[in-house]
């Protein structure tokens, strides 16, 4: 179950809505294969976690979360997400007039070193820090930080259609399922023709191309998990890992090699909280 990792600060999400702080951090913990209900907040959310792997989704997408990565959830958005593995969630909310300078749509960002240390250094302060003092500034550079953040193309768009919502489904339960469009047609009893007209029109992208979105989502966990680039790719179905490789950097910008290293590489950022949550428990 979900549960506070630092004591004496509250996991529920409510509790960090109405704070007199444009800025305020939750750190919260759970076990494999915990899901939060469907849910909204009247803030917007980085939701984001320093160990483990967290499936986010809302009506309009699904993403794959791994260490290192955040979604940026604007107020109002009802979403739900699942736990992949322990997870270690430390994330922030920011007050609706203040992230109106992200944008209406949720999207993937890079947590930079610097985020990521402010974000940690903020959960060290009380939730209602006082001002002016220490947590306004940690608080002023993370809304500097997260202007400057790099979107990272890993949305999953999703579609409402009943049939296309069956295939896609299905299709990321089993991302390395070797299937054509003709056989998904034929389960939901649709048209192949009909299928590729509808991944279009649904989610703005053409049935390969959506595909590989949820290739490049299900990479990211396992590179997070620390599987090798060959392991990866004969998951999910690709002739040699080189033409993963391709596929991946073609779409990202970067090799799947890359990210394996930046996840493999040790974080004082996470050295210094839990040695912060071993002081205050002392």
């Amino acid at each position: 179950m979900a549960k506070p990792s630092l004591p004496g600060r509250s996991s529920d999400h409510r509790d960090y809505q109405r704070v007199p702080r444009v800025v305020t951090a939750m750190a919260r913990d759970a076990g494999h294969g915990v899901s939060a209900a469907p849910h909204s907040h009247e803030r917007a959310q980085l939701l984001y976690a320093t160990e483990g792997l967290m499936r986010v989704q809302t009506e309009s997408g699904v993403w794959i979360l791994p260490p290192r990565r955040a979604l940026m959830i604007p107020p109002g958005v009802v979403h739900h997400w699942t736990s992949i593995g322990k997870v270690t969630m430390r994330t922030i909310y920011v007050e609706a007039g203040a992230a109106t300078a992200f944008g209406a749509d949720c999207r993937v960002i890079e947590v930079s070193p610097l985020l990521r240390e402010l974000i940690l250094a903020l959960l060290t302060e009380p939730v209602e820090y006082p001002l002016p003092g220490r947590g306004g500034h940690l608080a002023m550079l993370i809304l500097s930080e997260l202007a400057a953040a790099q979107t990272v193309p890993m949305a999953i768009p999703w579609p409402r259609d009943r049939r296309l919502l069956a295939v896609c489904s299905a299709i990321v339960d089993d991302p390395g399922r070797a299937r054509t469009i003709e056989d998904w047609a034929a389960d939901v009893g649709a048209s192949a023709r009909t299928l590729i007209r509808l991944f279009p029109k649904e989610t703005g992208l053409h049935y390969r191309q959506w595909v590989q979105q949820v290739h490049l989502a299900e990479a990211f966990g396992r590179l997070a998990r620390g599987q090798g680039v060959g392991e990866i790719a004969a998951a999910l179905g690709y002739a040699s890992p080189s033409s993963f490789s391709a596929m991946f950097r073609r779409i990202l910008g970067r090799t799947p090699q890359h990210y394996l290293s930046e996840w493999r590489a040790p974080s004082t950022a996470d050295i210094r909280l839990e040695k912060t949550d071993n002081t205050t428990r002392c």
